[in-house]
């Protein structure tokens, strides 16, 4: 309010002092107030996301330092579009996105050339577009370069040769062109732009691109079964098409790694391009983290192979527990140190996968999920900031001038190289905050993942005593050792053979868990979510694994409609969890209530 009114303090108030005894404002003030009430009486059936009670969803309370940031930040309502509509926030979002790059080990100095970048975005979703479009942006590029055939550039040899280069290399690429158009005179330096630019694939559009180039064939998005719907939605968006996503069979719920080498071995033989590879740090239906340095070393071997593609890593659940790993100077804790904190965590093949982020090319993370923030705050990362020029847009009414060769300057038009124009600067300043006063390691923010990690294992340990007390009435079983915060449960009354009995039992102990506008909130004693265990996914072998421990006919599977196994999935993210101050466990507590619910269940 003060600001405001320190903005040209001559300039008399637009609204009258006296406009508030006016009936016309009044009467505003009246509807407005109404409708306020409603809203909070409507807003009391909400779910309680902020109590122990809670493990369902991966939602949970909001850090105190962003949330006022966020809250502080909202009437200046910047639009981080460019730093003419958010000269303050834009910096922060820049800032934010280098603080994400510094807990997955990429390069984050700025006075660095192979600097990292990233920016938020509404969601993990949007941020996996993000990875797509710069990845095909830097697949394609080196043939547009190799077609226009300036001599003076160290161009591969043919189309498949440049459409299969390592990532490192394209950039390299880049970087090369940019010189020598920095050293050629005016006119060589327009003509061969414009030639350039009119054979990218972002200017001839794919149809186009793949006509000129008819001994390329449009490149393939390989991603674990589990992955997000997210890779089938992007591969539409970008004109691919869903045929171009090719799902990997898993072990486990992770990357089955002699699959991916199969799949990477025909796509050699076969001449087809890989675009990416994408391995996930925390599945959303089962948290587990696909093996990334397998992933990071298929990309090596074959690169050198000839059959170049970048790896992603789906971090959007996941990527806050890096900060478990991270010394405050941002270098890799021995696993040895991590370990002597927890029970199981990590587990050597975890410890593996999360020290080869820093090898990746580009990462999804969510601040609204594991960094405790408003909704929408998602982030992309790219490892090496110079990749993304091949993404630059130009608006004369927003983005004044070429980019700068300063790192800082060059994003303060931010607009220019994201997929989003209008976005709120309050969620920047969100992010930016909360993660400057628990600075991303884990003498920081990692106290609070180390606590979801330590609430992970004593909920595997408490599962374990449910199921051996409850063995005569009802099958428990976790289906996989959990990597991270999420542990699953599957269920099965004792007796029972048939699948869609099982699920039918499932599904009526739901009913007790899941959020009911039409009863009153405080009915409910815990909240929680559920998932399914697909065969298509587990592999006949694991699937008869599962079933076998939990009494089940495979044989059953399939009948009446069920092919697949219901199962409840809890997402352990609230910190306080294990009440050490108040002696109270609501891990106990939950399984407490589960084992006299289900115990009511069969009594009926």
């Amino acid at each position: 309010m003060y600001w405001r009114r320190n903005f040209h303090p001559e300039d008399p108030p637009a609204i009258s002092t006296a406009a508030a005894q006016r009936p016309d404002y009044q009467a505003f003030e009246a509807r407005m107030r109404r409708e306020l009430h409603q809203l909070s009486a409507a807003l009391k059936k909400s779910v309680p996301f902020h109590s122990p009670r809670y493990i369902g969803h991966m939602a949970s309370d909001l850090l105190l330092p962003g949330l006022a940031a966020h809250i502080l930040t909202l009437p200046y309502n910047p639009n981080n579009v460019s730093e003419d509509a958010a000269p303050v926030t834009v910096d922060l979002e820049v800032k934010a996105g280098l603080q994400l790059a510094g807990m997955l080990g990429y390069p984050n100095d700025p006075s660095r050339p192979d600097c990292a970048f990233g920016h938020l975005t509404s969601g993990g979703t949007l941020a996996n577009y993000q990875a797509l479009r710069l990845a095909l942006a830097m697949k394609a590029f080196p043939v547009a370069l190799w077609a226009s055939g300036i001599g003076d550039l160290p161009l591969p040899e043919d189309a498949w040769h440049a459409f299969n280069l390592h990532p490192q290399r394209a950039i390299e690429l880049v970087e090369a062109w940019q010189r020598w158009q920095a050293e050629a005179d005016g006119g060589m330096r327009r003509r061969w732009r414009e030639k350039v630019e009119r054979s990218r694939i972002e200017h001839l559009g794919l149809a186009a691109f793949f006509a000129q180039h008819p001994s390329l064939r449009p490149p393939k998005v390989l991603a674990p079964i589990t992955a997000h719907y997210s890779w089938s939605k992007g591969c539409k968006l970008l004109g691919l098409g869903r045929a171009q996503l090719e799902l990997l069979p898993q072990r486990g719920m992770r990357i089955d790694v002699a699959a991916l080498q199969e799949t990477l071995d025909r796509c050699l033989r076969e001449k087809q391009p890989v675009l990416m590879t994408v391995a996930v740090m925390g599945t959303t239906e089962y948290g587990t983290i696909d093996p990334i340095d397998a992933v990071v070393a298929a990309r090596e071997h074959f690169a050198a192979e000839g059959l170049g593609f970048c790896v992603h890593v789906d971090a959007a659940w996941g990527g806050y527990l890096a900060t478990l790993l991270r010394n405050a100077d941002g270098s890799l804790r021995p696993r040895e140190d991590v370990a002597a904190e927890f029970k199981r965590f990590p587990a050597p093949e975890v410890y593996a996968a999360i020290a080869a982020l820093s090898q990746t090319d580009s990462a999804t993370v969510d601040p609204h999920k594991l960094g405790y923030l408003p909704y929408g705050s998602g982030a992309f990362v790219c490892r090496d900031h110079r990749a993304t020029a091949l993404l630059s847009e130009e608006a004369d009414y927003v983005f004044h001038d070429k980019p700068s060769q300063d790192y800082m300057a060059r994003y303060r038009g931010l607009g220019r190289f994201i997929l989003e124009g209008s976005k709120s600067g309050a969620a920047a300043a969100g992010v930016y905050v909360a993660q400057r006063v628990l600075p991303l390691d884990h003498t920081h923010f990692g106290r609070l993942t180390a606590q979801t990690v330590h609430a992970a294992e004593s909920f595997y340990d408490r599962a374990m005593r449910f199921a051996e007390d409850m063995q005569s009435r009802v099958h428990a079983v976790i289906p996989f050792q959990p990597d991270s915060n999420l542990v699953c449960l599957a269920l099965n009354p004792a007796g029972n053979r048939d699948v869609a009995h099982a699920n039918a039992f499932l599904r009526r102990l739901y009913e007790q868990l899941r959020c009911d506008v039409n009863r009153p909130l405080q009915d409910k004693q815990f909240f929680g979510s559920i998932t399914t265990l697909r065969p298509d996914a587990l592999g006949e072998t694991e699937t008869r694994r599962i079933l076998d421990v939990l009494g089940l006919d495979l044989a059953s599977l399939g009948r009446d409609g069920n092919d697949r196994l219901l199962i409840l999935r809890h997402t352990l993210m609230n910190p306080y969890l294990i009440d050490h101050e108040n002696g109270i466990s609501y891990i106990d507590l939950y399984f407490d209530y589960l084992g006299s619910s289900i115990r009511a269940m069969l009594a009926q």
